[in-house]
């Protein structure tokens, strides 16, 4: 059976480890213009981190540094300073998840990750980022970078069919995922795959099917982050809804708490035991989120997948 990344990382590192969030200074393709403008459409202002420690994106189109953007060595000690009353790791997993941390000039990235990675606190790199943004040189620096320590991407792949995909103007279609996957893996490097349940359009047998493509990968697939869609205010997609709940037209289903960890009981029941499961929920900015409210109680989420996946993770 799959484990909990709790579990894998006690398991591995002896200890506790905490991630965190922190800013490259990156910007998206899907939003300075290069395959879209606006990224996609569920997706928030701050390229769904707003919780990385360090403002400002590049917005030149050269990829040249912001003026804004906060040293990497004082951005993990202020995300530790701002943990600090939470944990007592140690040590800890460097993340940088807002917008695409390999789309870039590769020299800059490759400096700013080997100093994040270079440091004895950290154990590991982690980037978000689209398969799309995977050429030959970023290729090149991840093998150096793994070469260092451990190095984790993650993929936003959200859903294998290619009518929501498009809906939500992801920008990419699956093959493109399929041969990022196939590269990384051969690179030796870890995958972890985005999954949102709930997207508009889709039943629980859809985002069920999207499970059942990535428990099929070869070789098998490292991780994985599920978690409910959010409508956020500033994201594309709270227009959408705001229209649809004013037509009455019903495009949008909230799940409700019970309905969303049953289907992730049934999704985590179809991962393969070498599938280490990073996140089973996902808790948006409090004054951005309008739906899913129950998710503003992590605590009770938490409770109820405890309880629905026990039996099936480790």
């Amino acid at each position: 059976m799959p484990v909990k990344l709790s579990t894998y990382l006690k398991n591995t590192y002896g200890e506790k480890i905490y991630r965190l969030s922190l800013s490259s200074g990156c910007s998206c393709p899907n939003r300075d213009g290069r395959i879209g403008y606006g990224g996609c459409s569920f997706c928030s202002e701050g390229g769904s981190g707003e919780f990385a420690q360090g403002p400002g994106f590049i917005r030149d189109q050269d990829h040249s540094s912001s003026p804004e953007f906060f040293d990497i060595d004082a951005q993990i000690e202020r995300a530790k300073e701002l943990i600090r009353g939470k944990t007592d790791a140690r040590h800890f997993i460097a993340y940088f998840q807002s917008y695409t941390n390999t789309y870039g000039d590769v020299n800059r990235l490759k400096e700013l990750y080997k100093r994040a990675i270079s440091r004895e606190d950290i154990v590991a790199l982690s980037l978000g980022t689209r398969p799309d943004c995977l050429g030959p040189e970023v290729m090149d620096m991840l093998k150096e970078l793994s070469a260092i320590k451990p190095v984790w991407i993650e993929l936003g792949l959200q859903t294998i069919h290619e009518k929501t995909a498009t809906r939500m103007r992801r920008g990419y279609e699956l093959s493109v995922f399929e041969d990022a996957y196939r590269r990384l893996k051969e690179a030796g490097i870890t995958v972890v795959v985005h999954v949102i349940f709930g997207l508009p359009g889709e039943s629980k047998e859809d985002m069920l099917d999207t499970i059942r493509f990535l428990a099929g990968l070869e070789p098998a697939l490292d991780g994985i982050k599920i978690q409910n869609l959010q409508i956020l205010k500033g994201a594309d997609m709270y227009g959408e809804y705001m229209n649809s709940i004013e037509s009455g037209d019903g495009e949008f289903h909230i799940m409700s708490m019970e309905e969303y960890t049953d289907v992730v009981a049934k999704a985590i029941a179809l991962l393969p035991k070498e599938t280490v499961v990073h996140r089973m929920t996902g808790d948006g900015p409090r004054k951005l989120l309008v739906e899913p409210l129950w998710s503003l109680d992590k605590k009770r989420v938490l409770n109820m997948l405890t309880a629905k996946t026990k039996g099936l993770l480790t």
